[in-house]
């Protein structure tokens, strides 16, 4: 009876561990954004969305890539959205609200 109290513990604790790490990758919203860098850029796109949430705090609703130009959409903590615009080559902000 002991070994199965030891394996329905081990069990919920591995649920636990995945549950945290799956909802780990919602935190940035709808948006499915690559964690890694474009093809042709120096700036991936969480280095991107790193600039961007200097300039306006906030939660990131979408992310695009075009013409070396990240478009990152945030809503900031006073409910406004701000679309901010990096340089995918060297990380400056080119609109910053």
């Amino acid at each position: 009876m002991n070994s199965v109290w030891q394996i329905i513990i081990i069990a919920v604790t591995l649920i636990a561990i995945f549950t945290q790490a799956s909802a780990g990758q919602e935190s940035y919203g709808a948006s499915n954004y690559r964690m890694g860098s474009v093809p042709g850029t120096i700036v991936t796109e969480q280095k991107a969305i790193m600039v961007a949430q200097l300039h306006v705090k906030g939660r990131v609703l979408a992310i695009n890539h075009a013409d070396e130009i990240f478009r990152i959409k945030i809503l900031s903590e006073q409910g406004t959205i701000h679309v901010i615009l990096v340089n995918a080559q060297d990380g400056s902000v080119l609109q910053p609200h």
